[in-house]
C-alpha cells in the first residue's frame, strides 16, 4: 500500500494537518459493523429519520456551511447554496418522496416449467459502505453518495478530503448531531487514514476524485473483492458551432468559472469552427467582464484555487497558448484571474490533463466531423457538450460521441436533475448515482424464489431420464 500513501500525500501536499490517525479506523468500523449487524439500518422508519436529519443539518447549518465553504475555495455563500447544500438537500429530499417505492418488492414471472411457483427482485442493503469526497465540492460530493446509502439502509463511513480542512472539521463536529452515529462515522485525517480505511473491508466504496488515485482505489478494493463506484473525470469538450452567441458564451463562460474552474464537469476546452471562432471569442470576453466584472479579484463572486500547489500547476499551463483576455495571478491569496487561451496546440499542456482550472482554451476545426474526431481519439470525457440549434447536428453528435454524458446548449447544469444518472465511462469512470441510481448502488438486487413441496412438479426434471419426461420437458422448455 505505500503507493496508496504516496499519492494521497501527493494529493495533499500543501493541505491541513491530519486530524485523525490510523489506529482509529478499526474501533469506528467495528461499531457500524455491529450497527448494520443488529438490523438497525433496516426498517423504512430508520431511513427516513436519516433522511430528514439530512435536510435539517443542510437547513439549519446553512451559515456555518457556507463560512467553511468560503474558508476553503472563497466559495460566495450564494454559489455554495446552489452549488452544495441545495443540490443534497433536493437529492434527500427526492428520496424521502420515492424512498417507499424504491424499496418495495417486485414480482417477476416464473417460467411454465417452474410453475406453480413465485418469484421476486428485493433491494437490500450492501452493508457498511467507505465514501471518500473531493475537495472541489466538500459538502455536496461527500452527502449526495450518503443520501444513496442512508436511503438504501447502509451504514457509511464519511471521508472528506484533507484539502477543505475547514469543512472536514464542520462535517466531522455536525455530521453526528443529526445522524445516527452508530451508522455514520466522519474519519478525518491525511493519506495514513485514507490508507488505514483502503485495508478494510467494505462492503462497497464510492470514489469521487482524480484518475490516478482512482486507480489505487480500484487495486486496493480487489484486496477484498470490493465493489467500487468511481466518478473521476476527465478533459470534458464543449464543441460550439451556432447559436445566440451571447448566451452561449456567457453558458460556457459559467460553467467553466463556477467554482473557480475547479468542477469536474467543467467545459474542458472549446472545439470552435473556423468562420465562427472570431464571434466566439469576442462574446467569451464580454462574458467573463459580465459576470465577474473588469477585475474578477475584486469580485466576491469569484472563488479561489484550493492550496498553491495547484496553483503553481495552473499558472504554468498560461503559456499554452495566446492569452486573449485574463492571465493575471496572485500567489498569496491563490487568485487567478478567467483567462481564455486561442492558438493553442493540441498537444500544448493545457491539453494533456484535465485543467481544473479557470483557463479555457479555444481551439478551431472544420466542422463537427472533425470536432467528434478530435474528442475520440482521447479519453472518454465525463461530460460532453454541443452548442447548436441544429438538432441533425445534436442527433449526430449524440451517435457520434462516447462520454458520461452528453448535454445541448448547456455547460454543468445537468446534475441539477434528480432522474437522471451521473457517472463516466471508461477513464471517466465507472457506476453511477443522483436520484434512484444512488438507492441502486448502494443495494443489492436480491432475486427470492419460492415453491412449494406439495405438489412436486420438479419430478419430470429427475433422473432416470425416460422417453416421457424427455417429451416433457422438450415441451415445457
Amino acid at each position: 500500500m505505500s503507493e496508496l500513501v504516496s499519492a494521497f500525500t501527493d494529493a495533499a501536499a500543501a493541505g491541513s494537518p491530519a486530524d485523525g490517525t490510523p489506529a482509529a479506523v478499526p474501533p469506528v468500523l467495528d461499531r457500524l459493523r455491529k450497527t448494520h449487524a443488529s438490523g438497525r439500518t433496516r426498517p423504512l422508519e430508520w431511513r427516513r429519520e436519516q433522511l430528514e436529519g439530512l435536510v435539517r443539518l443542510l437547513r439549519e447549518r446553512e451559515q456555518e456551511f457556507a463560512a467553511a465553504l468560503s474558508s476553503d475555495l472563497g466559495k460566495n455563500p450564494l454559489e455554495s447554496y446552489v452549488t452544495e447544500l441545495s443540490l443534497v438537500r433536493a437529492e434527500a429530499e427526492h428520496a424521502l418522496k420515492h424512498l417507499e417505492q424504491w424499496t418495495r418488492s417486485r414480482r417477476v414471472p416464473v417460467p411454465l416449467g417452474l410453475a406453480p411457483a413465485s418469484a421476486r427482485t428485493q433491494p437490500q442493503p450492501l452493508g457498511v459502505v467507505l465514501i471518500i469526497g473531493p475537495w472541489n465540492y466538500p459538502v455536496q460530493l461527500v452527502l449526495a453518495p450518503l443520501v444513496g446509502a442512508l436511503a438504501a439502509g447502509n451504514a457509511a463511513v464519511l471521508k472528506p478530503s484533507e484539502l477543505a480542512p475547514a469543512t472536514s472539521a464542520m462535517l466531522a463536529d455536525l455530521v453526528p448531531h443529526y445522524l445516527d452515529s452508530d451508522a455514520v462515522a466522519v474519519v478525518q485525517g491525511g493519506p495514513d487514514v485514507s490508507t488505514a480505511l483502503l485495508k478494510e473491508r467494505f462492503d462497497s466504496i464510492f470514489f469521487t476524485g482524480g484518475e490516478r488515485v482512482g486507480r489505487i482505489v480500484l487495486q486496493a478494493a480487489a484486496e477484498h473483492l470490493t465493489p467500487v463506484t468511481l466518478e473521476l473525470g476527465g478533459k470534458s469538450p464543449a464543441v460550439v458551432l451556432d447559436g445566440n452567441w451571447a448566451a452561449v458564451a456567457r453558458r460556457l463562460v459559467f460553467g467553466k468559472l463556477l467554482n473557480a474552474g475547479q468542477t469536474c464537469v467543467a467545459p474542458d476546452y472549446v472545439l470552435v469552427t473556423e468562420e465562427a471562432a472570431p464571434v466566439l471569442q469576442k462574446h467569451l470576453v464580454k462574458a467573463v467582464a459580465e459576470l465577474f466584472g473588469k477585475d474578477p479579484a475584486k469580485s466576491r463572486d469569484y472563488g479561489r484555487i484550493v492550496n498553491e500547489q495547484h496553483w503553481e500547476r495552473l499558472v504554468g499551463l498560461l503559456d499554452s497558448g495566446t492569452v486573449l483576455t485574463g492571465g493575471r495571478s496572485d500567489r498569496d491569496t491563490r487568485y487567478l484571474e478567467p483567462t481564455i487561451l486561442t492558438d493553442v496546440d493540441p498537444e500544448a499542456p493545457v491539453m494533456q490533463e484535465e485543467i481544473f482550472g479557470p483557463i479555457l482554451p479555444v481551439l478551431t476545426v472544420k466542422n463537427l466531423a472533425e470536432a467528434m474526431e478530435f474528442i475520440n481519439a482521447r479519453p472518454v470525457p465525463l461530460s460532453a457538450y454541443l452548442y447548436t440549434e441544429s438538432a441533425a447536428a445534436r442527433t449526430e453528435f449524440e451517435e457520434g460521441v462516447r462520454a458520461g454524458s452528453i448535454n445541448h446548449n448547456a455547460s454543468t447544469v445537468q446534475l441539477a436533475v434528480p432522474g437522471l444518472p451521473f457517472g463516466g465511462a471508461g477513464a471517466s469512470g465507472t457506476g453511477a448515482y443522483h436520484g434512484k441510481y444512488s438507492f441502486d448502488t448502494f443495494s443489492q438486487l436480491r432475486p427470492v424464489f419460492t415453491k412449494g413441496t406439495l405438489l412436486d412438479t420438479l419430478r419430470f426434471a429427475y433422473p432416470p431420464y425416460t422417453g416421457l419426461k424427455k417429451r416433457i420437458l422438450r415441451r415445457l422448455l
